[in-house]
């Protein structure tokens, strides 16, 4: 059995054929040509069974969960409370909008809801504030892509069914690093306000007004509280933490908030219906793709390939780190971590890399890939909403993606950044 079908696969995906056709045609092309299409069953088997999973449940009704706290309108709410922390700062609405994407990452999960919810509320009032507008776009599509490693994390939970990580494991690995990164965006916005003389968004807020701004983002706050605390601690699985956090969502936006009408619930569920079918489409074709590369004997090839450059895993990490990012800019996160996790975590698996370590390098520079060209899906969504050029917006969020990349291989060369949290709560050796 050859390898054409990875080639097959990149030039269909040069031609504009969407991720997950282009997974499925790969291999079938593939196999006809080889003259092999006895394997067809095994295929859709493959496909079948990619999909037939209690694990996987966890990622619609997490997206579930995080539309209906954005169509609830808790937005509002979180950067209220923000505001109150970070407000009086010199280039308060910038930090506001950081602050608050750390917090809504921590409730939807999603770099493209944070971006396109924050980004609806803060974009027009930094622009008004005296901000440029590529700017503040930039702030905001920088801040978005804590969505995914603060958890709960959508693409966390992929790698966690893909290579049978321990997902509570993960999203434990990934407060730290989330928290880190915010701290770094939110000091670059400081030096940048200062050489741009940024004004603060509002004077001290006094505890009262600190605590009131609590009670009120207190409904969406407690969610991840609950969920976190639950996974975390052994309570529920990851799936029964995702039907929890939706079960809280819907009584949240629709019984106490009572944001949330007949027709917007109809909104919610069309949404979480194409988003989840694209994204379990994508996964059954991937591992689809997954058992033809191991099959076909590819992934060992690959990971001689990999060991020829150097034998030093740390010289090894630097290399992938570069690979991915490369990755990160023409593909998703999602489809790049189902194609690739399989073949690169085991090689560095045998190096002696813990799996959790690099299941987070992995999932945290893909997901930094969101936000840069010429593919980044965050940089369009931000642009659609501030009506701004993307061109434009790359020039103003160059700063911030060093301090991401900066903050990704402090992780890469230094792992208990990593693995303390997880090893602390019992959840790795």
């Amino acid at each position: 059995m050859s390898g054409a079908f990875f080639w097959i696969f990149v030039a269909l995906m040069a031609l504009g054929m969407p991720v997950a056709f282009a997974l499925l045609a790969g291999p079938a092309l593939s196999l006809l040509l080889d003259g092999q299409s006895e394997y067809f069953p095994a295929l859709l088997a493959r496909f079948y069974n990619g999909l037939d999973s209690f694990p996987l449940l966890a990622v619609p009704l997490f997206i579930l969960a995080g539309e209906l706290m954005n169509q609830g309108g808790i937005t509002k709410s979180i950067v209220r409370f923000s505001l109150t922390l970070v407000g009086h700062v010199r280039g308060g609405l910038a930090q506001v909008s950081i602050l608050s994407s750390m917090l809504f990452g921590g409730i939807s999960g999603s770099a493209v809801a944070g971006a396109s919810a924050i980004g609806k509320n803060l974009i027009p009032a930094m622009e008004q504030a005296g901000y440029r507008r590529d700017f503040a776009a930039g702030v905001i599509a920088a801040a978005a892509i804590l969505g995914p490693i603060i958890p709960p994390s959508g693409i966390m939970v992929l790698y966690g069914f893909v290579m049978n990580v321990s997902i509570g494991a993960l999203f434990a690995g990934g407060i730290v690093p989330g928290i880190l990164m915010g701290l770094g965006l939110m000091a670059a916005t400081r030096l940048l306000a200062n050489r741009n003389a940024l004004p603060p968004a509002s004077t001290r807020a006094s505890w009262r007004e600190r605590g009131e701004a609590l009670r009120g983002a207190g409904w969406a706050l407690l969610m991840p509280v609950i969920l976190l605390g639950g996974v975390l601690s052994g309570v529920f699985t990851a799936t029964e933490a995702a039907a929890v956090a939706a079960i809280y969502a819907l009584i949240v936006a629709v019984f106490v908030l009572r944001t949330l009408d007949f027709r917007g619930l109809r909104t919610v569920f069309v949404n979480t219906a194409v988003q989840s079918g694209v994204i379990l489409t994508l996964v059954g074709a991937a591992v689809t793709l997954g058992w033809l590369v191991s099959v076909s004997g590819v992934a060992e090839e690959a990971a001689a390939g990999l060991r020829g450059v150097a034998e030093n895993p740390l010289v090894l990490l630097f290399v992938v780190n570069l690979l991915l990012f490369v990755v990160g800019m023409f593909l998703d996160a999602g489809p790049a971590i189902l194609i690739l996790a399989p073949v690169l975590a085991p090689i560095f698996t045998d190096l002696g890399v813990h799996p959790v370590h690099f299941a987070m390098i992995m999932c945290i520079n893909l997901t930094i890939g969101l936000a840069t060209p010429p593919m980044g899906l965050v940089l369009f969504v931000t642009s659609s909403v501030a009506g701004e050029r993307v061109g434009a917006i790359v020039r103003t969020i160059l700063p911030f993606l060093a301090v991401e990349i900066a903050v990704l291989f402090l992780l890469t060369f230094f792992p208990e950044l990593v693995l303390w949290l997880p090893r602390t709560l019992g959840l790795i050796q």
